[in-house]
């Protein structure tokens, strides 16, 4: 570990591979359970650290250290991080220096979304070859149309990263926007989750090879009803794979073992995240509890 005070090396995800490709490598090595990286207030205290900038940072660390060679992706959620500010940015840049050393996949939760240069420099930040918050994927938020997300989907695809777009997430307060159906334009007769999915299909098969795995992926809950938000999960399956970043297994009740059920024709690419179920193990057992969650998805590796 780099220590306390130590400049950062940016240590660049340097892969003239592509995300999606290196995501289905992840698949077939270590199956498909992403590990959160949550440090909760609650979470710090249970782990006999402060809730500081400091203790955020031994956290990730740890959570790191435990997932490295156990599975194959983790997802800091950044909120926790900023909410100390500049020193929790810092610490959040030795988790991710870490995680780049681990030879982790790393999906930095952002959910990013803007306008313009603004959300052209959001994508900078995140996804430029040696920027010391680089990552391999983040989030973004399309709710200001997926079209705003033009330049970032340029500068994934120039750096072989990957994006996540918000389509059917599972908190209650989104279902009327993402549920409703679009009046007019291209998407005319879609909800707007699934216009989102149609949008992201047509930017994969722009960037990819049919058959492969794109770079350009979904948000969508593992405890929500898909049909709800008017996606068809039985409609024939994309020319490519849609990556989806499926929150809700573990602690929030949905099961690896079920998800041809819950996601049909998206099941090949999901991942599997689960943050609080694995975390709430403790320090001394995290990393047992990675290698047990992990076996159980192990049946649904790519």
């Amino acid at each position: 570990m780099t220590p306390a005070g130590a400049e950062i090396p940016a240590e660049p995800v340097a892969s003239a591979e592509a995300f999606g490709a290196r995501l289905h490598g992840a698949f077939a090595r270590f199956g498909r359970l992403c590990v959160g990286i949550d440090p909760h207030s609650w979470l710090l205290t249970d782990w006999g650290l402060p809730d500081t900038a400091a203790g955020a940072e031994s956290f990730g660390r740890a959570v790191v250290a435990a997932a490295a060679g156990r599975v194959g992706i983790v997802k800091p959620q950044v909120a926790f991080y900023e909410r100390f500010g500049s020193a929790g940015y810092l610490a959040l840049e030795r988790v991710l220096a870490d995680a780049r050393a681990a030879g982790l996949l790393v999906i930095a939760d952002v959910k990013r979304g803007d306008l313009g240069t603004s959300v052209e420099a959001y994508g900078q930040a995140w996804l430029s070859q040696g920027s010391p918050l680089e990552v391999d994927a983040i989030t973004v938020n399309p709710y200001m149309g997926v079209g705003s997300l033009n330049s970032t989907v340029d500068l994934a695809a120039d750096n072989h990263k990957g994006l996540f777009l918000l389509a059917a997430t599972s908190n209650p307060e989104a279902a009327h926007l993402q549920q409703a159906v679009l009046a007019d334009g291209a998407h005319a007769g879609r909800s707007v989750a699934a216009s989102v999915l149609d949008q992201v299909a047509a930017i994969n098969a722009d960037l990819v090879p049919a058959g492969s795995f794109g770079s350009i992926g979904v948000v969508l809950g593992a405890t929500v009803s898909l049909a709800d938000f008017g996606i068809d999960i039985h409609a024939p399956a994309a020319p490519v794979v849609t990556p989806v970043l499926a929150p809700g297994f573990g602690h929030q009740g949905a099961n690896p073992a079920d998800l041809a059920g819950l996601f049909g024709g998206y099941a090949q690419g999901v991942i599997v995240s689960e943050s609080r179920s694995v975390l709430s193990a403790g320090p001394a057992r995290v990393a047992d509890e990675i290698t047990r969650r992990s076996t159980e998805a192990g049946a649904t590796r790519g």
